[in-house]
């Protein structure tokens, strides 16, 4: 990619914990012109690759060890070419980045075309969602065993940290896309 289009173009990459919304916040951005890359598209793939079932268990050792042989940095460095792909044809959003690493590698190389957009619920409405989730749903138990993996083994923490856009979702779907849309009008 040359200065010359990363001045005209954008990636938005999405972080959160299991069930704040981000796939949604996601979709909404996808919405206004983005193309959307997932993270999470790599375990899935994976994960039908080997034969096993799509659940908690199997997605946790493949994001595992995924990371143990490519590094905490994993998810980006492996879609770095979906998301350069992607770039050409225009902005991209990132559906799910998890760890510190991840973040690293894209913002030192997007820059300032990079911008990170936390979306943070509580631990019980994260539960209330995922439990009445049709794909992939978790039990509270499951939830809790996630936010522990996903911050002592992800390193999620420092990227909602230090997100330049934060947005709550504690209400509907329709107040959700009300505050997507406002962040999205106040990007430089």
């Amino acid at each position: 990619m040359s200065l010359g289009d990363s001045m005209t173009k954008r990636i938005i990459a999405i972080v959160g914990m299991a069930g704040a919304g981000k796939s949604e916040v996601a979709a909404a951005v996808e919405a206004l012109g983005y193309t959307r890359v997932r993270f999470g598209d790599i375990t899935e793939e994976e994960i039908r690759r080997r034969g096993l079932p799509l659940n908690e268990a199997n997605e946790r050792e493949v994001r595992e060890e995924l990371r143990r042989e490519h590094g905490m940095a994993a998810y980006a460095i492996l879609n770095l070419p979906k998301i350069e792909t992607a770039l050409e044809a225009g902005n991209v959003v990132v559906d799910g980045l998890y760890s510190w690493e991840e973040y690293l590698v894209l913002h030192e190389r997007y820059g300032n075309v990079f911008t990170l957009l936390a979306v943070i619920s509580s631990p019980a409405t994260r539960a209330r969602r995922l439990a009445a989730r049709p794909r992939r749903p978790l039990t509270a138990q499951e939830l809790r065993s996630r936010d522990r993996a996903e911050i002592e083994k992800s390193n999620k923490g420092g990227p909602i940290a230090v997100a330049d856009i934060t947005i709550i979702n504690e209400g509907s779907l329709e107040q959700l896309l009300a505050s997507v849309t406002r962040a999205m009008e106040d990007l430089p």
